[in-house]
């Protein structure tokens, strides 16, 4: 089966590929390289250097290829920036998302696996966050998903498309191949690595009275391989049921605190990583849990990596090997 991968040479979109080409797929890479990279492709790849927004080069691919389904991942996706240029998250992550739907209309594409976000929820209401908590994002990323979702939807009724949209919580660890490896890095596991890698002075840790167990936020991991692992599945469900959905993607469980990934880094690591508390930031809650019973009833999908220290264990060693290719940044994520 040839699939197109938007998106692709990022973090999950390069572990995604590597993933698709080990089970036998023809993949496709469509990426502008604003925030992915050449390195992140994997041998066996085509790759086409495009913008989402660029219609007519979108056309052009579709109709180089004969696709049967497509993988969404092309994002911005730093939720402090939507914020401060909402314009960039509506007009990439929702105009351009509608054209690569025109685009496969026009080709006779009808099934596509969407890289949503826990952000369409908001604040949370209810813990953990299952597909039926309300949906009330509270920045331009989020809204601009859950946006793209309501299109799915609508397409799904006018034109027979079908989907499943997948809401990540938070990915993390690397594959063998590939890892995090963001400009700048706003995501923790990769920033307190880079602490221990001797990169960064130390760790800022925003809010220290929270009420959790430790006073810090809590967050749902959940390693890439099991990330990739349900967007396969999904498509196989597409293949088979033809049944749109939109499930979650989390670990589930108590999640992991702040401090917690902080120590585990330092155990696996052996290095001391030195934290500086600041005051909370606003919009962070307290606690972020994600419930994934539906996709592992529906599609009999479980999370293999479980442990905070399997997943931390794989970033460092990825981590390692790729060391002179991070660049490095304030946490803000």
């Amino acid at each position: 089966m040839k699939v197109l991968v938007t998106g692709g040479a990022g973090y999950i979109g390069s572990v995604l590929t590597e993933k698709l080409l080990k089970n036998g797929f023809s993949v496709v890479v469509y990426d502008n390289l604003s925030t992915g990279s050449l390195d992140n492709l994997s041998e066996g790849v085509e790759f086409f250097h495009g913008d989402i927004l660029d219609r007519q080069k979108l056309r052009e691919i579709f109709l180089r290829h004969k696709f049967e389904a497509v993988f969404h991942l092309a994002s911005c996706s730093i939720v402090s920036e939507s914020v401060e240029n909402p314009l960039k998250y509506y007009r990439n992550n929702l105009v351009g998302g509608i054209n690569l739907l025109e685009a496969m209309m026009e080709s006779g594409v009808e099934k596509i696996i969407f890289s949503s976000s826990a952000a369409v929820y908001g604040e949370p209401q209810m813990l953990p966050i299952d597909e039926n908590h309300p949906t009330n994002p509270i920045n331009a990323y989020g809204k601009a998903k859950l946006a793209f979702e309501k299109v799915l939807e609508d397409f799904q009724k006018a034109y027979g498309l079908k989907f499943v949209s997948l809401r990540y919580f938070n990915a993390a660890g690397a594959s063998e191949l590939h890892g995090e490896n963001h400009h700048p890095e706003t995501h923790l596991i990769p920033l307190v690595l880079q602490v221990a890698l001797g990169k960064r002075e130390s760790i800022e840790v925003f809010g220290g009275d929270y009420p959790t167990r430790d006073g810090t936020c809590v967050r749902d991991y959940i390693h890439v391989l099991d990330l990739v692992e349900a967007h396969v599945k999904a498509l196989d469900s597409l293949c088979t049921r033809r049944k749109s959905e939109v499930y979650n993607l989390g670990c589930g469980g108590e999640g992991f605190t702040v401090l917690e990934v902080i120590n585990t880094a330092s155990k696996v690591t052996g290095k001391e990583i030195k934290t500086v508390f600041r005051p909370r930031r606003v919009g962070d809650p307290a606690v972020l849990i994600a419930s994934s019973k539906k996709i592992e009833n529906d599609l009999k999908w479980c999370p293999k990596f479980q442990s905070l220290e399997e997943i931390i264990e794989s970033s460092w060693r990825w981590m390692k090997k790729r060391d002179e290719n991070f660049s490095f940044s304030s946490y803000s994520a």
